[in-house]
């Protein structure tokens, strides 16, 4: 079995993630999610889909951007 980084949990259906030259084991996507993604630097939400990057800053979405001064993100649905 492999033990999730996040929780420790040892778990026989852990899986790897290979991101930025790392190997990562977590047993839920919940945790390689905690570990993972990105978070935004205005609500603190974590990042699963498309968000917005700019000038090294994340955001979840143009609105969140427009609130920290980046006026010309726009989202696209």
């Amino acid at each position: 079995m492999a033990q999730c980084e996040v929780c420790g949990n040892d778990y026989g259906m852990a899986f790897e993630v290979h991101a930025a030259g790392a190997v990562h084991v977590f047993d839920s996507f919940e945790c390689a999610a905690y570990k993972l993604a990105p978070i935004c630097d205005n609500c603190g939400c974590r990042i699963l889909g498309h968000g917005h990057e700019t000038d090294g800053k994340f955001f979840c979405c143009a609105h969140c951007a427009r609130k920290k001064g980046y006026t010309k993100l726009a989202d696209h649905v």
